[in-house]
């Protein structure tokens, strides 16, 4: 209980909610996000919530302007058809404030979108887990666009550092495994084996994500170690990839996993959500595009799936692990 509050309070100070505050809530509360930023919060803070118990976007633009809510914190797909409808409404949405993404790979052209849609609203990227939440806060000031858009936040009250392979530290803007230690970390898993294995001998907790702290503070996520796909003994960020893909018109989403390859070992797939007014997209159409971004030859999709919709939990993260599975059904003939 005193973790979860420490986590709140990061939030609180950072973001100075407090009186007047109402934060919209669409997350579910059986999450961290939902639990500590909207069932907590009105009890250890002066801010509101007001809750959400599913997601609609246009519901959502309604319940703003009702509630007058200042501050929203959710994941991407959230922000996205939130920016997207109050765009297609007109409307500028004057009370929020501030809206905290994370949860799945942000664009950075959405944050700036959002900046130039919504009337007052400063979107930014946040970092953290259920063990760790909310180590980052992002950045809000209009001078840090390009900070807020292009990092995951700015680290506060958690000391982090980015550890190589032979848990050694690593220097500013080198990629290594992060790992955190801070007020808000959990005591640790319910079995203990768990809890020795996600910590570091000095108590830092191994989030099993790739990235570099820059020299302004901030966290930059470049991959899981899970999601990292190891094509011809190259290691390819999956996120890299799905960040050129999110600036093409015709893709609303993105998630980029690894397949089996005969003889690279693994292949680089991406699983594609059409835009409104594009039925489909091939790799032949969509190759010109690849080599204008600059993206490396070898990191470019060798097969893509469009999809409906992507496989998410309900907090909004991408399901890769369904995604990986079927492709790799597809692939064997099972599917």
């Amino acid at each position: 209980h005193n973790t979860l509050a420490r986590a709140l309070d990061n939030g609180c100070e950072a973001w100075q909610l407090g009186k007047g505050d109402v934060m919209l809530m669409p997350s579910p509360v059986t999450h961290v996000t939902g639990f500590v930023n909207g069932i907590e919060l009105p009890f250890f803070s002066e801010a509101k919530t007001g809750f959400m118990e599913r997601w609609d976007a246009d519901e959502a633009i309604d319940l703003i302007q009702q509630w007058s809510a200042t501050a929203c914190i959710s994941a991407t797909p959230f922000l996205q058809e939130l920016v997207q409808r109050a765009d297609e409404r007109r409307l500028g949405l004057p009370t929020l404030r501030l809206f905290a993404c994370g949860g799945a790979s942000v664009p950075p052209g959405l944050i700036r979108r959002t900046h130039q849609v919504l009337d007052n609203c400063r979107a930014f990227r946040v970092y953290g887990s259920t063990e760790a939440p909310l180590v980052t806060v992002g950045f809000q000031d209009p001078a840090e666009e390009d900070l807020a858009a292009e990092t995951d936040g700015r680290c506060f009250n958690w000391d982090v550092r980015i550890l190589d392979d032979d848990g050694k530290p690593l220097p500013v803007g080198a990629d290594g495994e992060i790992v955190v230690s801070g007020p808000a970390m959990m005591l640790g898993y319910g079995d203990p084996e768990q809890t020795r294995e996600a910590m570091t001998r000095d108590g830092y907790f191994q989030t099993g994500d790739i990235g570099h702290l820059t020299p302004e503070g901030a966290i930059v996520v470049t991959d899981r170690k899970k999601d990292i796909i190891i094509r011809g003994g190259e290691n390819l960020s999956a996120r890299e990839i799905e960040e050129v893909l999110y600036d093409h018109p015709a893709i609303r989403e993105a998630a980029v996993v690894a397949m089996p390859h005969e003889r690279l070992g693994e292949g680089v797939c991406a699983c594609l959500v059409l835009a409104e007014g594009y039925s489909e997209l091939t790799l032949e159409a969509l190759r010109p595009w690849l080599a204008e971004s600059g993206l490396s030859k070898q990191k470019w999709p060798e097969r893509l799936g469009v999809f409906a919709e992507l496989p998410k939990t309900a907090s909004g993260k991408v399901r890769k692990d369904v995604l990986r599975n079927e492709i790799r059904d597809a692939l064997q003939g099972r599917a």
